[in-house]
């Protein structure tokens, strides 16, 4: 066998090094990493595989799955239940919306049985009463004026409660601005004040709360919906909301929207001995 030369043999070797070293892709550590951190995927459970794998990933599953369903809509998702205070925030706003069309098709319900009870011909007791066409008229007015009397007692009944405005980062309007910030500066105030304390040390910590002010100012009830883990420093806040109206009767303009507030607020308790209120809607 033909013996290999030293330059030979030195050749060969630098280009199976040069042929590894081709095939080895050098990168940024970080920018590699951000790769992964700017592009997250989602770990789910499909029911189905296919043999084509996807172009494009979505999610991490245990099986390959191009296509199927209605992916060119997107993938479908199963979002967790939406919080109480979610459903305060958003809700309330669907719920005010859906009132107020409800309030004007009542209204255009009693005007137009009005109108029908107007147009119709008043009974002449000259005329015989036994008549198909007398009974049916009759019927008719019968029927008009008991819907009427029905439209008139469900309207009665929204006029005698109370209106109520929930007042959120989404909700918050020109005409409340005033008295909310008012309403913030007073509870916050008295909770720096009377930084609440239990055995002789400071609490600290985080609660959302519900506050509903009637329309003279007096705070009508608290209710705590993210509690801080601490039930006295949950009771304390309760107790400086409270004492911190009456905050003043609404303006006429808000008087008109609403007959009480609901305020959605965060109570932050600092390390700096101080009370901070926010606006929450979650």
């Amino acid at each position: 066998m033909k013996q290999f030369s030293t330059l030979q043999i030195a050749l060969g070797v630098s280009v199976a090094v040069h042929a590894t070293l081709l095939t080895v892709r050098l990168v940024d550590p970080e920018g590699f990493n951000r790769v992964f951190q700017d592009t997250p995927l989602e770990v789910v459970l499909v029911n189905a595989r296919s043999q084509e794998k996807p172009e494009k990933a979505q999610a991490i599953a245990q099986a390959s799955l191009a296509g199927g369903g209605e992916a060119a809509m997107g993938r479908a998702t199963s979002p967790l239940p939406p919080s109480a205070l979610t459903e305060i925030g958003d809700a309330a706003e669907d719920a005010h919306r859906k009132i107020d069309a409800m309030q004007e098709q009542q209204m255009l319900m009693l005007s137009q049985v009005r109108s029908a009870l107007a147009a119709m011909p008043p009974p002449d007791p000259k005329q015989p009463n036994n008549t198909p066409e007398a009974q049916a008229r009759e019927e008719k007015r019968r029927q008009l004026v008991q819907l009427l009397a029905e439209i008139e007692r469900r309207i009665n009944e929204e006029n005698a409660r109370p209106k109520k405005r929930y007042i959120s980062p989404a909700t918050r309007e020109e005409v409340y601005a005033v008295y909310y910030d008012t309403l913030r500066r007073r509870i916050e105030e008295r909770g720096t004040t009377n930084f609440p304390e239990q055995a002789g040390h400071k609490l600290y910590g985080e609660l959302t709360m519900i506050v509903t002010v009637n329309h003279d100012g007096r705070v009508l009830d608290t209710e705590i919906v993210e509690s801080s883990g601490n039930l006295t420093l949950d009771r304390r806040a309760q107790s400086i909301a409270k004492a911190s109206g009456p905050f003043g009767r609404f303006s006429d303009a808000m008087r008109k929207r609403a007959d009480q507030i609901v305020v959605v607020s965060r109570f932050k308790f600092t390390r700096d001995e101080t009370l901070e209120t926010r606006l929450t809607a979650r």
